[in-house]
């Protein structure tokens, strides 16, 4: 098996981020209930594709490392900024129930750690087990900023699959490579008003594999015995791309999504969106050989896409490797019918041990929809510059992280009048629009009452253009109870809905030209993000957050924040 520790890696004489104590392995709580970890953030020199260039790096690594952890554990991961960039981590999709100061959006549960400064991340790992992950979020820095969290289940618990306990495990991630520094891409086509430029390759496990130029030495290699079952946990981490995955000559058979287990079904590729994980089990069982794992994107509307496929290689032990791979027959690039129908497939396991606790009644109901618009930008190359919003209202990200401010009670950072609704009707996913229909920018949040139950419509709109967007919700699961092409029809589809085994997850692609409706209970309290995991779009504007209230008992408001939390 290919491993990073070959790649030439050559220390610049640039500063960057330092985190706490890798360990490397899991122990069973009985053994260590504590883990410590340190990410050694530093730009590294990386050589992929046809050269090398420095990037931010974890512990000099790239994808950075893998925090192994069982359910029940606690973590502590310090984090010291030696970057010229300011940082911060987000636990991606840990719950970090009363601790948003844990959870680390940028601007919204923390300041970002500064260099020369510290920050200690410290959160517990509680009823939760499967794949997540961890990034940057700030920036674009998740670029390169990014691993894997593995949560073991509880010491002799064993997986609910169908098949037997896998033999081994690895991790898949999935990413995007870009052959300059990322930041200065963005900076350049904010400047300029325009998208910047798309990544110049794929990367599985941070390596492009041999359909690139240059990179045959840059392919991971996963090397599996005749007749054993393995399990993938596969992470999307790619900035604004959502892709299908698959392997030439087996199938896949789904068991886990967002850390959450599922009814298993089989399939020849998976649909992952950025944000997300999703755990396979896939038997050894055709005749040795060298076999491609590839990734290339998922796009159904006519606009240009970064079409470039990531390969790595499942390869039978024995096989030379001098064999040519045989390749994989994945869905082609834009088949709606291939993503909607594996989308209908993912189901809650909902057994006795693992339930699907869906809100029955709703609280709280909200309808947001998502548009682009353009704005006045005299010194953009047009005149103008994109912004996307919910509701017509894109976010205005604070000087003040808004935990911060909500905790504290700070004035005028934020207001809590988040509208319900759209301010206007109109026939969203119809014929195009160029209107913005008044799209304003400013800090508005919606506040939720502690432990009510919410029902959000999330409705994409034909405003510039029809398109995908996965939503991530910090701090929660969700279910989702309900997806549609069309507009949302409060009359009829509600009585569509799945409320017996929906799919529980944090992160949701809503169709293009479609809507999704997801339900949760507010029971964790905080200011948590809602943001479209595009970084493309969320850069335009394409967030908000909830400000979830205390509530009346003494282990339901939001605990004191830490000593070291970093200030503005």
């Amino acid at each position: 098996m290919a491993s990073t520790s070959s790649w030439k890696q050559i220390l610049c004489g640039l500063a960057l981020v330092f985190f706490g104590l890798f360990l490397g392995s899991f122990t069973s709580p009985a053994e260590a209930a504590i883990k410590n970890y340190q990410f050694d953030i530093q730009v590294k020199n990386v050589s992929r594709l046809c050269h090398a260039k420095p990037i931010v790096t974890v512990n000099g690594r790239f994808p950075g490392p893998t925090i192994y952890v069982r359910e029940g554990d606690s973590v502590l991961v310090n984090v010291t900024n030696h970057a010229q960039y300011n940082m911060s981590i987000h636990w991606h999709g840990l719950k970090q129930y009363r601790n948003g100061w844990a959870d680390g959006p940028a601007y919204v549960t923390q300041c970002p750690i500064q260099t020369g400064n510290s920050y200690t991340y410290a959160f517990n790992v509680t009823g939760q087990r499967g794949t997540l992950w961890w990034h940057a979020h700030i920036l674009w820095l998740r670029a390169t900023v990014y691993g894997a969290i593995v949560i073991m289940p509880k010491q002799g618990t064993p997986f609910p699959f169908p098949l037997p306990q896998p033999y081994r495990e690895a991790e898949i991630v999935l990413g995007e490579w870009w052959n300059v520094d990322v930041e200065e891409v963005v900076k350049q086509g904010n400047n300029m008003g325009l998208p910047p430029n798309s990544s110049d390759a794929h990367t599985i496990n941070g390596k492009p594999g041999p359909l690139f130029p240059c990179s045959e030495k840059h392919t991971y290699v996963l090397e599996v015995e005749q007749g054993k079952t393995y399990l993938l946990r596969i992470i999307n981490a790619a900035l604004n791309d959502v892709l299908f995955f698959g392997i030439a000559g087996h199938s896949l058979t789904v068991v886990e999504v967002d850390a959450v287990y599922t009814k298993p079904f089989t399939t020849q590729a998976i649909l992952i969106a950025p944000g997300q994980t999703t755990n396979v089990l896939v038997q050894a069982n055709q005749v040795p050989n060298r076999y491609f794992m590839a990734a290339r994107p998922f796009m159904d509307v006519p606009i240009p896409i970064d079409n470039k496929t990531a390969a790595a290689i499942l390869q039978y032990r024995g096989v030379p490797n001098s064999v040519l791979p045989i390749r994989p027959q994945l869905p082609s690039s834009n088949d709606t019918t291939f993503a909607l129908g594996y989308e209908n497939k993912l189901k809650s396991l909902n057994t006795p041990k693992f339930p699907a606790n869906v809100p029955l009644k709703v609280d709280r109901h909200l309808f947001y929809t998502i548009g682009f618009g353009k704005e006045s930008c005299p010194s953009c190359l047009n005149g103008t510059r994109f912004v996307a919003s919910l509701n017509n209202i894109s976010f205005e990200m604070p000087q003040v992280a808004l935990l911060q401010a909500h905790y504290f009670n700070i004035k005028g950072v934020f207001k809590t009048d988040f509208p319900d609704k759209p301010p206007t009707s109109f026939n969203y996913t119809g014929a195009p629009l160029t209107a913005n229909l008044g799209t304003s920018s400013a800090t508005r949040l919606s506040k939720i009452a502690f432990n009510s139950t919410v029902e959000l419509v999330l409705q994409d709109t034909n405003l510039l253009t029809v398109e995908s967007h996965p939503f991530h919700l910090h701090g929660y699961n969700f279910f989702v109870v309900g997806t549609g092409i069309g507009n949302f029809d409060p009359a009829t589809d509600p009585a569509k809905y799945n409320l017996v085994d929906p799919v529980e997850r944090n992160t949701v692609a809503v169709p293009t030209g479609g809507w999704t409706a997801i339900r949760f209970r507010a029971d964790n309290p905080g200011v948590w993000f809602l943001h479209c995991h595009l970084e493309l779009h969320t850069g335009w504007g394409l967030k908000t957050a909830f400000v979830v209230e205390d509530g009346p008992g003494a282990s339901q408001s939001v605990l004191p924040p830490p000593k070291d939390l970093p200030q503005c």
